[in-house]
């Protein structure tokens, strides 16, 4: 098969059925789709939603393609957050997108086997064919943990799939067992149409049978259990297309939890409707309650009772003398006093890292982008066009990509933290943090994704259940120093500071870095108490129930797909915008060109262009930050994107000093000087400067675009801006005016 094909290439050649990976956080559901799909996979949003979705192509043993959509993580099929509420109704059938669901494959965690069977039990009642991939098997092993897989199969009666996907042991076997299962339904039915399931979820096999029908324990009461849920069953029967069992189960579920009584009532907006549903709970309940059966948490009580059944028919466990590794690493990465010591050394050695080991890289890609535009400029006459594609294309696009090197080796490190289980341990350790701003401690993983980028970690506070808490977590989100501010950072450091040693391992240059991610938290911290005592006194922080997977060791064929996977929508989509604005940017600053404009100096033209008028014009306002009217400009074009601004620069420059070879930006920085009083135009204080106002305003479209989208409403994107712009303007101004104060100017 030809590797160019896209996704879209291949759904569109055939007809793929559709295959849902779902499970638990924690449980490697990432790596085994990463394993099965490979590069060929493709990342969206579900309908009407920007909730994150990634589907892929797997290629089966004999070539044929199977559609696997990875479902947000979820502990249960009562949703707690926006994301499991969407995986829950494309489980059921009722998101708005048509899928034909063959199976459904279940990831769970083997050193964990007892809650995560208790997903696997809601969905196996659902009727849709399930099979259980039993994941992190070394890990179960070496925590004693010894499972018979053959007889946990009987007794669920689905497939079984021991894995390692770190190592993509077992991958081959998954694959095959995807294949066969969903053969078996073609073959048997003869038609997609009378397929066991399909987008509604429902089942037609009348062979289906209950997880509660092979352990008849749940029917600890008989038939009068069965006769007081019957008419929430029936209301099941007549309002959706589930089957039999999963409206007996979907009864039990709303009759045990008002939250789940209460996701079904948002999910239809016929009043009658809902009026009709409530009735018949309130009715079960009171039945119920006469019959003395606590109905709260009937569910849990019941399917518990059957699993630990179950788990000791087929578990053997061989307990340790002594603490595992796990533990014992963690008396001393989670200890009060030395876990934030040790957090702060890793990171300070991962950016000290990215400045070491990127200059060559780097300065390879510079020599690239110099020879060629030194050949586009040899290659063509001299014209408009020359001019737009060396001073405008490859001066503006060459100067960001130069940074490449770095943002790879930030996403390396973090992924690499990811996988071995520490960013957890990280995430544990801030949730202390998070609960003396008064927020919970769910702010702390939508807080760490913002480093990458504030977008997918706006988006992760779906997972907040609290309205209040989790808007206070999305307006402190941009104050985290994303991967689009390091360009702009490295510039201006590289450009500035030394790379003298500190304490005979650390850099002057690496700690300048490490210390706007620090300024960025610290700001962040105050603005999140500023929000709590001004605006949401009355908010109630939620609790935080973090689970801590085991040590391992890390996958690097994992890590090295997130660096491309990460490359790819830096360069495309970034790259997209960049050379965008530098096409614009470069007309901005070469036009207007006056009569005179061949005898003008270079500085002259572009101060009259319309770039040096518009940067003029704002002048006045950000002179006392320290900033001249052509930082102006860029500060205007990196609202777009936060890395423009270096694109800006270099397009800037290359217009004023247009020449066969690119231009080093650093270079003209350092070398600018103000022709009327002879001295340096940027100065290190300036550029410290410029660095505060970028780490605290929120020079980024994007983000606001997806805050008004979370928040439904223009009110707190405008407020973010006003007072992000604030802080980044008084910020910069007591930089650079106490600089002055100081004699640092």
């Amino acid at each position: 098969m030809d590797m160019t094909e896209t996704t879209d290439t291949l759904a569109a050649r055939e007809s793929l059925y559709d295959v849902l990976l779902v499970g638990n956080p924690n449980t490697g559901k990432t790596s085994v789709f990463n394993s099965l799909t490979g590069l060929r996979q493709k990342t969206g949003n579900y309908p009407g939603v920007t909730v994150e979705k990634k589907t892929g192509i797997v290629t089966g043993p004999n070539g044929g393609t199977l559609r696997l959509h990875d479902m947000p993580g979820m502990y249960s099929l009562t949703p707690k957050s926006l994301d499991e509420s969407i995986a829950r109704e494309v489980l059921i059938g009722e998101a708005d997108e048509e899928l034909d669901i063959r199976l459904i494959v279940v990831v769970a965690d083997a050193s964990n086997l007892n809650r995560n069977l208790y997903l696997v039990t809601q969905l196996i009642d659902l009727g849709i064919p399930v099979a259980v991939v039993m994941n992190m098997m070394d890990n179960a092993i070496s925590s004693g943990v010894h499972i018979d897989l053959d007889a946990l199969s009987e007794q669920l009666q689905v497939p079984v799939v021991p894995v390692i996907a770190s190592r993509q042991q077992g991958i081959d076997a998954l694959r095959q067992m995807m294949f066969d299962a969903v053969g078996s339904q073609t073959q048997s039915t003869g038609s997609s149409a009378d397929a066991a399931t399909g987008s509604s979820g429902s089942s037609s096999s009348s062979a289906t049978v209950s997880f509660a029908e092979r352990f008849p324990r749940r029917r600890v009461l008989g038939g009068l259990l069965d006769e007081a849920l019957s008419p929430a069953a029936a209301w099941f029967g007549e309002h959706t297309n589930l089957n039999e069992v999963a409206q007996t189960s979907e009864a039990l579920r709303v009759t045990s939890s008002d939250q789940a009584l209460k996701t079904w009532m948002e999910g239809h907006h016929e009043q009658t409707c809902k009026d009709d549903l409530k009735h018949v709970v309130e009715k079960t309940r009171g039945q119920l309650d006469e019959m003395q059966v606590p109905w709260r948490m009937l569910e849990t009580i019941l399917r518990y009772d059957q699993i630990d059944e179950l788990y000791s028919k087929v578990v053997r466990e061989e307990r340790n003398a002594g603490a595992s590794l796990s533990v014992r690493l963690d008396r001393v990465f989670t200890h009060r006093v030395a876990g934030p010591v040790i957090v702060l050394a890793v990171f300070a050695l991962v950016f000290q890292s990215i400045f070491s080991w990127a200059e060559t890289p780097m300065n390879a890609i510079e020599d690239g982008v110099g020879a060629l535009g030194a050949f586009v400029y040899q290659l063509l006459p001299e014209g408009l066009l020359r001019n737009l594609l060396v001073d405008g294309v490859i001066a503006g696009v060459g100067a960001v990509l130069v940074f490449l090197p770095q943002i790879l080796f930030l996403f390396f490190f973090l992924a690499l933290l990811e996988d071995t289980g520490y960013m957890a341990r990280v995430a544990f350790l801030m949730d202390r943090f998070m609960k003396s701003m008064g927020l919970s401690g769910h702010s702390v993983m939508p807080l760490l994704s913002s480093f990458a980028c504030a977008i997918p970690g706006i988006m992760a506070t779906r997972t907040i259940s609290n309205w209040k808490d989790r808007l206070i977590t999305i307006m402190i989100a941009p104050l985290m120093s994303c991967s689009a501010r390091l360009p702009v950072y490295i510039l201006l450091i590289g450009a500035f500071f030394p790379s003298m040693t500190i304490l005979g391992v650390f850099t002057l240059q690496g700690l300048m870095l490490f210390s706007m991610y620090l300024l960025g938290i610290a700001v962040a911290i105050g603005a999140a108490l500023v929000f709590k005592r001004l605006f949401m006194k009355d908010a109630v922080p939620t609790s935080f129930v973090m689970e801590l997977p085991p040590y391992r060791r890390p996958s690097l064929r994992w890590v090295f797909l997130q660096m491309i996977e990460r490359a790819r929508v830096f360069v495309t989509d970034a790259g997209q915008i960049i050379l965008a604005i530098s096409v614009v940017l470069w007309f901005l600053a070469s036009y207007p060109q006056p009569d005179d404009y061949d005898t003008m100096s270079s500085r002259s033209r572009i101060q009259q262009s319309y770039a040096g008028q518009l940067g003029q014009l704002i002048e006045p306002a950000i002179e006392p930050l320290g900033f001249d009217w052509k930082v102006g400009i860029g500060l205007i074009t990196s609202f777009v994107a936060r890395e423009v601004l270096v694109s800006t620069m270099a397009t800037i420059y290359n217009v004023e000093e247009a020449d066969e070879t690119s231009v080093d930006l650093r270079t003209a920085l350092q070398g600018e000087m103000d022709p009327e009083t002879g001295e340096r135009v940027y100065t290190p204080l300036v550029a410290v400067a410029l660095m505060v106002f970028f780490a605290l305003a929120c020079q980024c479209m994007a983000t606001v675009a997806i805050v008004k989208r979370e928040t439904n409403s223009w009110r707190w994107p405008i407020v973010m801006v006003l007072y992000m712009t604030a802080l980044a303007y008084v910020g910069s101004f007591v930089v650079y005016q106490g600089g002055l104060l100081l004699g640092y100017g």
